[in-house]
């Protein structure tokens, strides 16, 4: 007989347990009712980008001194510098400079260490294409400055997201 009412005692124990942890995760569903969506409409409603958002990279042809740095603290070696030494003022000229983005792991070392300050980033995220080659950009491409977020008429910025308010 004592088996049974403690087999009885231990069933209610576990009936209570469960309902606790029922009531629980009820209780963790409401307090969710309060908070504001997450999704954003993308291509209506963009995000303006943290301040040291490390997007593509922008290049001054003009301040370049083609001194390859850039070149040789990035990890995987990726900006191609051609130059040609000018005998005459024993100086280095800037022929042309590119960057890959389709490889480009976007660590910021260039920008970091570029002794003349001719790299920077800007906030542009939106590179896809649908060639790869399309990514390979030259210091032309690399000098067009991205149209900001704030200046587009047509898109809806959102300042701050709802999860940072909550927090």
């Amino acid at each position: 007989m004592f088996p049974m009412i403690t087999g009885f005692m231990n069933y209610g124990q576990q009936t209570v347990r469960a309902a606790r942890y029922i009531g629980q995760s009820f209780m963790i569903t409401l307090s969710h009712v309060n908070r504001l969506p997450i999704t954003i409409q993308y291509p209506y409603e963009k995000v303006i980008a943290a301040e040291r958002f490390r997007g593509r990279i922008h290049f001054e042809f003009d301040k370049c001194i083609a001194c390859e740095v850039c070149v040789r603290v990035c990890p995987i070696d990726l900006p191609v510098v051609d130059w040609k030494l000018e005998t005459d003022i024993r100086k280095k000229q800037l022929l042309n400079y590119s960057i890959d983005f389709g490889i480009c792991i976007f660590c910021g070392n260039c920008v970091e260490y570029c002794p003349t300050n001719c790299l920077s980033m800007t906030e542009e995220y939106e590179l896809s294409t649908y060639d790869r080659h399309e990514l390979n950009y030259n210091q032309i491409a690399l000098g067009r400055l991205p149209m900001s977020v704030i200046d587009d008429y047509t898109i809806r910025t959102i300042l701050n997201s709802p999860q940072i308010k909550n927090k």
